[in-house]
């Protein structure tokens, strides 16, 4: 694709920039894509109703056009231009969650193109919690489609460095407004089967649906087990996602099994002349002798955990190591979103002990 010159604007979120946003809002109009903070992980934006923009973010990300984009609204009125018809299910969560980590997936109306939606006839909308992605969305005078702003396949960014690493060149804009909140991509629901149904976990759980909507959600099984014959109704669902360029391995057990049989695995790697990274947390970090050991944080952060994934994540890549071993992080609220994007860096590669 031709490159060009990718103009980076630091945005204080507190304080914005008008002028800033008022020409990054130009741009999504006029076509161009340009990257943004949530308060999940960055944003690749375009105009959620032009095909031509729909597909420059395919272009740029290098992404399968099947993988549909979520759509980004600021007004829960804009859900009623881009749905069929909005479920009162939609309402209710919507008046809970939103704006929030909340995608929810709805059958699509006719102003939708089928380029954003990877050739579905549902799309997932939602309404970002951060005050410069809301005003990029009202500055623009449109509804953004915004998949994560990196290489497709690789770890999410959650800095608008990881954003210039990947898309420089290729973007007209990036909106560094710091470092994220969240660190994972917002939960999905589906709204279109006989019962509501998560796609990929995140930071609101499946009980936190169940009780705003007042009925049982249900997990999708391919969430545990990667089903990859169904054309994908959410972002994520088929392809490999989040990986570092390592092989990637994660060891499940007790902590003592764990740590016995990553230091096995790292001596075997390191006898054969081999970089390893072991990824562990703040309890367990002084117990391995890997070349470079990362911490996600202390065990009883969950949040922490979420919030540095993907950063430690490159910086596996950013330290070249040929083989990446991690703990398993089965925490009590969001373990099994963590554990969805683990999965899925590692290829579903797993070793249990006891």
């Amino acid at each position: 694709m031709n490159m060009m010159n990718t103009k980076i604007e630091r945005v204080n979120p507190e304080q914005i920039d008008e002028t800033i946003m008022e020409e990054a809002g130009r741009l999504i109009a006029e076509g161009e894509l340009v990257a943004f903070p949530t308060e999940t992980v960055y944003g690749l934006g375009g105009d959620a109703l032009h095909p031509e923009a729909a597909r420059k973010i395919y272009a740029a990300k290098g992404r399968p056009s099947d993988n549909p984009l979520i759509v980004h609204i600021a007004d829960f009125s804009d859900m009623e231009r881009v749905a069929r018809e909005v479920p009162e299910a939609a309402r209710k969560l919507a008046g809970a969650f939103w704006p929030g980590p909340l995608t929810m997936i709805v059958w699509k109306s006719d102003a939708v193109p089928m380029a954003t939606t990877g050739g579905m006839d549902t799309v997932a909308v939602r309404m970002p919690n951060h005050p410069v992605a809301l005003d990029l969305i009202r500055k623009s005078g449109c509804l953004i489609a915004a998949p994560s702003a990196n290489t497709s396949g690789r770890p999410s960014p959650t800095e608008a460095s990881h954003v210039a690493e990947d898309l420089s060149g290729r973007i007209a804009m990036i909106l560094d407004g710091g470092p994220v909140g969240i660190g994972i991509e917002s939960t999905i629901i589906d709204l279109t089967e006989s019962k509501p149904m998560v796609l990929r976990p995140g930071y609101i759980t499946p009980q936190m649906l169940s009780k705003v909507l007042g009925e049982e959600v249900i997990i999708d099984p391919g969430i545990i087990a990667a089903d990859d014959t169904r054309k994908p109704k959410a972002p994520g669902m088929k392809y490999k996602h989040y990986a570092p360029k390592a092989d990637m391995v994660i060891v499940d057990g007790s902590s003592a099994a764990v740590i016995s049989r990553i230091n096995a695995l790292v001596h075997e790697k390191q006898e054969n002349g081999k970089k390893v990274a072991v990824i562990a947390t703040e309890e367990t970090r002084s117990s391995y002798h890997a070349d470079v050991i990362l911490s996600m944080g202390s065990r009883s952060n969950e949040d922490a955990i979420a919030q540095h994934l993907y950063k430690i994540l490159r910086e596996c890549d950013e330290l070249h190591v040929d083989a990446i071993y991690s703990e398993s992080f089965q925490t009590p609220r969001i373990g099994q979103a963590i554990m969805n994007r683990l999965l899925k860096a590692a290829g579903h590669t797993v070793i249990h002990c006891d």
